[in-house]
């Protein structure tokens, strides 16, 4: 493959920050659950058939492309112009050679020749022009690619298209992974709610909301159709799930760490590599109002405390009684991200942080086992959502400890989102796009809106970088900036990471989900397992 430029392929498959925090939606399912029971397990049904339950929140929206769907870079029922590898880095698809002018105004794309949508037409530089001045033109409707720095895309001949973008923009790389091409003269803004035409691996065969979805192979795929026949992705609780893999009605279902030391009968435990981990947000402004809205927190808002549990609580010891030692230490943005600045430091050193804690006027002076100074009490509460309440617990016991009370609450994330300018929160972030670091750390995002930087940070140094990353020509010189944000920022220790954890899955142990071409996976909103579903097969 070659490109017309050097450039190095970084970004993204989910550029959007909201990605990172809200949990999965809520699942009902009596109906999925009794469509899976009526028709007994895959095998017995149709041997070459398998049934899976993901999560939900592939149910959760739209299967169109340009309304944002599948924007986590699986290549599903409409393929994109880039690919992400089991290597973190972005090769072609659709595309087979790319380039970027000098100015870093002008991305030039070679498409694949052949290539056939799923209803048997041919993929040329027109229908990527149409797709892409079609959410251009709709953008209010896809919140997951921005074209706002897209001036203007034009064929240059039948397999040649032309993005000119009106400033240099570096992760504008990122958009051509997340967003599938669709067809521009069958493209109908209803009908691909729900059945899609791509020229992914995949087409939807039967859609049914909040039960199921059933796809099977698309037959003019350029690699070739998957080997499976059909895979229904039922939609379903966790419990229920777990109930119905224990009968032999699931071929995949995904749990939570807390459940992969349970056995399954045909089944065994695959926790799969992922970018996902799990932070606290600390706010770091002293309590104040702010636009008639009460922010910040006289205790995380002090550096010694946020430092204090950064290097002195026991990461592995939160792991374990949280997520029975499923998942990796993180003190950042895991290093399978080759933006991410790599940059380690020894914890559980709590006699450091009782020191620090202690020279900075933070002692116990009633002897109840917290500190407190000028009056306050050295304690803070801390929102999860879901199953990350047992890693806030977790940390809670540790960090007492240092004489540190964290109250840990349970909450939904309308609760979370009333408290996350005054509170910590457990947030989960893990997507390619290193936007994600402008969306943490720059100040023109505190008290924004959504879930952007509510600890409300603020070091113009950083802002200073994240602009200069943004607006680089160059990938390597963008990758460079975005290190050095993180270097620069974690001074300040504006959030206590955790954990980088592992998605965990029984699988049938008919079915080969050929690990080898698994990718790192992104947060879990885009049910990752399904990247590669194309190379599965059954034994």
């Amino acid at each position: 493959m070659r490109k017309f430029t050097a450039m190095l392929l970084t970004i993204s498959i989910a550029l959007m920050s909201l990605a990172g925090c809200a949990g999965g939606g809520s699942a009902s399912s009596s109906a999925a659950a009794s469509q899976v029971t009526s028709s007994g397990s895959a095998s017995a049904e149709n041997p070459d058939s398998i049934v899976a339950y993901v999560g939900t929140t592939i149910f959760d929206s739209s299967l169109n492309p340009v309304k944002g769907a599948m924007s986590y870079g699986y290549p599903f029922t409409n393929a994109a112009l880039l690919k992400v590898n089991p290597a973190s880095e972005y090769v072609g698809d659709m595309a087979t050679e790319w380039g970027v002018s000098e100015n870093a105004l002008t991305y030039t794309f070679k498409l694949r020749e052949g290539v056939k949508f799923s209803d048997g037409s041919d993929m040329t530089a027109e229908d990527v022009v149409f797709t892409y001045e079609t959410v251009k033109a709709n953008q209010a409707e896809n919140e997951n690619v921005d074209l706002t720095k897209l001036a203007s895309v034009k064929a240059l001949d039948e397999y040649t298209v032309e993005f000119t973008l009106s400033e240099p923009y570096s992760p504008f790389l990122d958009t051509t992974s997340m967003l599938g091409i669709v067809p521009s003269d069958s493209y109908n803004s209803e009908s691909f709610e729900h059945s899609p035409i791509g020229t992914g691996p995949w087409k939807v065969a039967q859609y049914d909301a909040n039960q199921q979805i059933i796809v099977e192979p698309n037959q003019y795929y350029y690699e070739g159709a998957p080997s499976i026949d059909r895979v229904t992705l039922v939609y379903m609780d966790n419990d229920a799930a777990l109930s119905a893999a224990r009968s032999g009605q699931l071929d995949i279902v995904m749990v939570s760490p807390n459940y992969a030391a349970e056995t399954v009968e045909g089944m065994t435990m695959f926790p799969m590599e992922t970018m996902d981990i799990r932070q606290i947000s600390l706010p770091v402004l002293p309590e104040q109002e702010h636009e008639g809205m009460k922010v910040g927190n006289n205790v995380t808002s002090d550096k010694n405390v946020r430092q204090a549990l950064a290097i002195g609580i026991d990461r592995k010891t939160i792991i374990q009684n949280a997520f029975n030692g499923i998942g990796k230490p993180a003190v950042g943005f895991t290093s399978n991200l080759i933006w991410a600045n790599g940059d380690s430091y020894e914890d559980n050193r709590k006699d450091e942080a009782r020191a620090l804690l202690e020279s900075a006027g933070w002692v116990d002076s009633d002897g109840d086992g917290f500190r407190e100074k000028d009056g306050v009490v050295c304690e803070f509460d801390v929102y999860a959502a879901e199953d990350r309440y047992v890693l806030a617990a977790a940390l809670a016991e540790n960090a007492a400890e240092l004489g540190i009370k964290i109250n840990p609450h349970s909450s939904n994330w309308d609760d979370i989102s009333a408290n996350m300018n005054t509170s910590g929160v457990v947030w989960g972030w893990g997507q390619y796009s290193p936007t994600v670091i402008a969306s943490l750390f720059h100040s023109d995002f505190a008290f924004s809106g959504g879930y952007n930087n509510v600890v409300a940070y603020s070091n113009p140094e950083v802002d200073k970088l994240i602009d200069q990353a943004l607006s680089e020509v160059t990938q390597e010189a963008a990758i460079a900036d975005w290190k050095q944000v993180q270097a620069v920022a974690k001074e300040d220790y504006p959030y206590l990471y955790i954990v980088n954890i592992e998605h965990c899955y029984f699988v049938s142990d008919r079915l080969e989900l050929s690990e080898d071409t698994q990718i790192p996976h992104p947060h879990g909103h885009g049910s990752p397992i399904i990247c590669n579903m194309k190379d599965w097969t059954l034994k």
